[in-house]
């Protein structure tokens, strides 16, 4: 009997346990992916061949909200939580006008999807008319759940250089974020980098391993954390902030030397971010403690 009793509590405690873990899956639709978690949408990338290169939107917080926004009459190549960078070789693969450059998607695979973590692998390429595409890259787009409070996109790049490669000085560069106007500086929200600095004032230009915007919408806090991890090239990269809600790590602003950044034909740049979605501030959100487990990863 007792072994019964045993078994049943085992069963019992297995069930909850898989209860408490979300599903995570990831599912093409149209010219996009879509992420859910246990049925609801959190984000979708969208591959469309007619935008300027591949992103997320929406990137939907705990409150089923965007905590990221999509274009704007002043910024419309501001397009939610993207990757790309302008003045390379000439060319523009970051600011509107497809003619200028356009990150296009080759190939899309979904790896993973259905358990506790989807994965998708993306093949792009950077091109331009009447001139030779400069960079191709592999990206492995990992999203999961960690919790009922928080939600996360690891995105992994590897930046191949198919020529030599010339970036001339430039603050559009790399992976960024648009956020919602509700979590803005200007609107009462907060964005702080790890050494507790805040505001455009404070973080601009100033290395951190990471940022987190967050502000109070429907009667309720919530956020948005870009983390960047120490394997990465040029880490802790320096930061473009903006308080009217934008934020990116971007090396390309300050060349290690002098206005340019120079890379050879065949170099290969990688490069790993880490986006938590959350509810409450950085702080309730624990960020730090993120960065710490992240870090080791």
């Amino acid at each position: 009997m007792r072994r019964l009793q045993l078994i049943i509590i085992v069963c019992i405690a297995f069930i909850g346990t898989s209860a408490a873990q979300p599903k995570v899956t990831a599912e093409k639709v149209g010219d996009k992916i879509e992420f859910r978690v246990d049925g609801n949408l959190f984000t979708s990338y969208i591959l469309s061949e007619f935008e300027k290169y591949p992103f997320f939107f929406p990137v939907n917080g705990p409150s089923k909200a965007s905590v990221t926004s999509m274009r704007n009459a002043n910024y419309p190549h501001h397009s939610s939580l993207f990757f790309g960078c302008d003045r390379v070789n000439g060319g523009n693969w970051w600011q509107e006008g497809l003619e200028r450059g356009q990150i296009i998607s080759l190939r899309a695979d979904i790896l993973e999807t259905g358990a506790a973590k989807a994965v998708v692998e993306n093949e792009c390429i950077w091109r331009r008319p009447g001139a030779d595409a400069p960079i191709k890259d592999k990206r492995k787009i990992t999203v999961s759940a960690p919790s009922a409070d928080k939600f996360q996109i690891d995105f992994d790049i590897v930046m191949e250089m198919l020529e030599d490669v010339t970036i001339e000085k430039t603050n559009h560069s790399l992976f960024s974020g648009r956020v919602d106007p509700d979590l803005a500086v200007v609107n009462g929200g907060t964005m702080i980098n790890a050494e507790g600095d805040s505001g455009e004032k404070g973080t601009f230009g100033k290395r951190s391993a990471w940022m987190d915007y967050s502000g109070k919408r429907m009667g309720k806090t919530e956020g948005i954390a870009i983390l960047q991890h120490p394997s990465n090239e040029w880490f802790p990269a320096p930061w473009f902030t903006r308080d009217y809600g934008f934020f990116s790590p971007t090396p390309m602003y300050w060349p290690e030397n002098g206005e340019k950044t120079q890379l050879k034909k065949g170099e290969q740049i990688k490069l790993r971010y880490r986006v938590i979605v959350h509810s409450g501030d950085y702080s309730e959100a624990n960020i730090s403690g993120e960065f710490e487990k992240y870090k080791e990863e």
